[in-house]
């Protein structure tokens, strides 16, 4: 389906937001003091009726506890009459962990209802926002999500996010070398630009949906969502694997607190970080800036990161919340290029500056009505700079010299290897200066609707502006405006069965318009009582369909959009190329294990990945039904929607916590395929002279392979210990061998540095080491090692892991009394 929305339904749109957002700050108030009222219930929504709870003010230097009651036979609570300001609601019940509401301010005539839900267990019950329009616990939801929370983070030690990011099952990471080096994320065998990036609601994907999570540092950071499903219906183009969701923390305290953390190692490492928040009557305020540097193991490979995230908020009119967001980014790394396949470096340095800004209004209309508006805007920077050319010229033909690197052996993990010299820069002009940038503003509105206590509707709406250049000497541009809506449903039935199901309704600029389904089902074929019990068993099922945008060059240089300088009297009939597509399914089982001091889960997924985009020469694409002359009028091809692979395998993970060790584990075991390529490399092969008879795809994996860089088999650990001011954490990563390329061309651009693509990277493991101890309550000493057992390994087009790092420091902190 291709339609053209007209200006008026965007206006439309925007206004209908605009006036959601005016709704929730205007409504009347009726004075009288405050009120807040909610349930009390367990892990799958069941009222607690033998709970009691506790009304917490904690806008006073020492948290005032107001009284405590019991809830009534239904699990419900009503504290009113209070005064203004800042308060949370404690409840405990026997047989349950007691857990305490999120702060929350409450103003004279407000009426603010909240739900508790009391675990089961030592294991942390969370609640996850990626997965649902609506806010819910994960066991209530059939999702596959993983939520890497603050004391993770905290307890591994780690400047950027890509180390926690490799605790969570059925993802995998690529790296290039060492910090800083481009890295990506692949996840149930998904693309790098497969996932929908999020900071703090902010869409932080170029273009295209790439995405390089070496730049995304931990600073400010509260807490990373990893959906392992296509979720297009909420989160429109980009969203074909998974979505991660980054959110920022929020100052809670009323005496305000603030650290300075500083910490060194080798390869010139230093990093400092400051950071304060707090919180007074109305407003609350968090601001985070760190700085790290390291000049890793290799020539010309420093990397500088310098980061700020900010979040600041008020409670405004009727139980509106209203949170600004900021995080800005600067990086400067020093590219090498695959010194292992060159042995000199290159000369290259790579920048980037990143800004993310985001305004969100929640607004409680009443008990059953919520809604949320959000502006976000993002703007993002990259430039690569190759100065001169690096290596010995090399011109047997007088065309101009080529740039060679020495003379080296390549050995693959699947025992072929390659002895010569490769192409390090090719002839051209220098300095060689290739910039991108992308830049996106979007307003989006949902409500939240309770219709039956056991049926909640959402619905909502975006507009978005995107506009984005890529700049080799030659500029290309495009400028968006898209836009979608989407319904969903959540229900839930005797606290045994929950679903969800919605459809989005995207439209791009360039395919036009599009509508993605999905579903999710969580059953439970037995539920938890109390911790005498042994446990739940949860069956779960999801099922939906993802889209991503293509990127600037697919967009310019595809078939369509060649032939646009075609005289328009003469221009063939062709439609302009599609969005790729996804089609996601799983079904899982979960188990509660020894009163819930355990769980299991294992999944079996099958994710089928179409028309996706690829550059198909001239001579190819009459094979897709082009005419003939058409394609004579490319000058060498086009981006056309022409490959699918599939991937599907199971994912298994669990988690068992006991008084002071707390282990948490995945494994995936992944077949992926490639069914259909017309790219010159499946259809072309390439042949190395010394490996006769072997097919080698150059520069994409053939038809019948798996797709480069997706181990068959991956897994994690995360391994933590506390005794009283001490905590310890070991936490590891294994992925098996990788079908890759070398992507090189020989000196005489022939194919003898070329190795049989199957397993050609080896598998690896990563072991890494991190301590703290609490020395004074305002001062904290930690530790840090990685790659602990100092692993050399060749991974990834010819780059090398770093060696065995390590890091320590302190952090002081000051003021910090909680409220709460």
């Amino acid at each position: 389906m291709h339609l053209a929305f007209p200006l008026t339904f965007w206006k439309t749109t925007a206004l209908a937001i605009i006036g959601v957002l005016s709704i929730g700050i205007a409504t009347a108030r009726a004075d009288g003091g405050a009120t807040i009222a909610g349930r009390v219930v367990d892990p799958l929504g069941a009222a607690v009726p033998q709970a009691q709870v506790a009304l917490v003010r904690a806008d006073r230097q020492r948290a005032e506890q107001l009284g405590m009651r019991d809830v009534n036979a239904r699990g419900e609570f009503s504290f009113e009459g209070f005064a203004p300001g800042r308060y949370e609601v404690r409840a405990q019940a026997q047989g349950f962990e007691s857990k305490s509401s999120a702060p929350i301010f409450a103003g004279d005539g407000d009426r603010l209802t909240i739900e508790i839900a009391l675990p089961i267990g030592p294991l942390q019950q969370e609640l996850t926002v990626t997965a649902a329009a609506t806010e819910q616990p994960t066991s209530r939801s059939g999702a596959p999500v993983t939520v890497l929370d603050s004391g993770t983070l905290d307890a591994l030690a780690k400047p950027d996010v890509l180390e926690a990011l490799r605790l969570v099952p059925g993802a995998t990471i690529a790296q290039t070398g060492g910090r800083g080096g481009l890295t990506s994320l692949f996840i149930r065998g998904g693309a790098s630009n497969f996932a929908k990036v999020l900071v703090d609601g902010v869409p932080a994907n170029e273009i295209g949906g790439s995405f390089d999570f070496s730049e995304l540092a931990t600073t400010g950071v509260e807490r990373v969502e990893v959906l392992r499903q296509s979720n297009s219906v909420l989160y429109g183009s980009d969203a074909l694997s998974g979505v991660v969701n980054v959110t920022t923390k929020r100052g809670r305290t009323l005496v305000p607190e603030a650290a300075y953390s500083i910490d060194g190692g080798n390869f010139g490492t230093l990093r400092q970080d400051v950071s304060g928040g707090g919180a007074f009557k109305r407003f609350d305020y968090f601001s985070d800036y760190s700085h790290f540097r390291t000049d890793n193991d290799l020539p010309n490979n420093a990397y500088r990161n310098g980061t700020y995230a900010g979040r600041f908020g008020v409670a405004l009119g009727k139980a509106t919340d209203l949170s600004g967001t900021v995080r800005r980014l600067d990086t400067t790394y020093g590219s090498p290029n695959a010194f292992l396949f060159f042995g000199v470096p290159d000369d290259t340095t790579q920048t980037a500056d990143a800004t993310f800004v985001g305004l969100t209004a929640s607004s409680q209309i009443s008990p059953r009505l919520q809604t949320v508006v959000r502006f976000a805007s993002m703007q993002d920077h990259n430039r690569y700079d190759n100065q001169t050319p690096s290596g010995e010229p090399y011109d047997p033909f007088g065309f101009g010299a080529n740039y060679l690197g020495d003379t080296v052996t390549i050995r693959g993990a699947n025992g072929y290897s390659a002895t010569g010299r490769a192409i390090l820069d090719y002839q051209g002009v220098y300095p060689s200066i290739y910039t991108t940038e992308t830049s996106r503003r979007s307003l989006s509105g949902q409500a939240n609707y309770q219709l039956f206590p056991a049926l909640d509707i959402a619905g909502g709406a975006h507009v978005e502006r995107e506009s984005g250049f890529t700049d080799s000497g030659t500029r290309s541009e495009t400028a968006r405006t898209n836009g979608g809506a989407f319904v969903e449903a959540q229900g839930r039935l005797l606290e045994r069965l929950y679903a969800n199901a919605g459809v989005g309704v995207e439209h791009n600029a360039v395919f036009g318009t599009v509508a993605t389904p999905r579903v999710s089902i969580a059953a439970y074929l037995h539920t938890a009582s109390g911790p005498n019990d042994l446990g739940d068993t949860k069956l779960t099922l999801n099922a939906g369909k993802g889209i991503k945008a293509p990127t600037i060059a697919q967009e310019l240089t595809s078939l369509f959009g060649l032939l646009q300088t075609v005289p328009a009297g003469s221009r063939p009939d062709i439609a302009p190329v599609g969005p790729e597509r996804s089609r996601s399914f799983d079904v899982g089982i979960e188990q509660g294990v020894w009163r819930n001091r355990a769980r299991v889960r294992a999944a079996f997924f099958d994710n089928q990945f179409s028309d996706l985009i690829e550059y198909v020469s001239k001579s190819v694409l009459p094979q897709l039904g082009v005419p003939p002359d058409v394609a004579a009028a490319t000058d060498f091809g086009a981006y056309v929607n022409s490959s699918s692979y599939r991937a599907r395998g199971l994912e298994t993970s669990g988690e068992i916590a006991l008084s002071r060790v707390r282990v948490s584990a995945g494994y995936m075991r992944l077949d992926a395929t490639v069914n259909k390529s017309f790219a010159s490399s499946a259809l072309a092969p390439a042949f190395n002279p010394a490996f006769p008879g072997i097919a080698i795809g150059a520069y994409a994996p053939l038809v019948g392979a798996r797709p480069f860089r997706r181990p068959a088999n991956s897994g994690n650990l995360l391994v933590s210990y506390s005794q009283g001011p001490l905590v310890l954490a070991l936490a590891g990563y294994f992925a098996g061998k990788q079908d890759d390329s070398t992507f090189l061309s020989d000196q005489d651009f022939g194919n003898s540095l070329l190795l049989p693509n199957k397993n050609l990277d080896a598998g690896y493991h990563k072991l890494d080491l991190s301590a703290a101890y609490r020395i004074h309550p305002h001062l904290r000493w930690y530790l840090s090692i990685e790659n602990l057992s100092d692993e050399r390994y060749q991974a990834i087009a010819g780059f090398q892991a770093l060696p065995r790092s390590v890091r320590t420091g302190v952090t002081i902190s000051v003021g910090g009394d909680k409220a709460p």
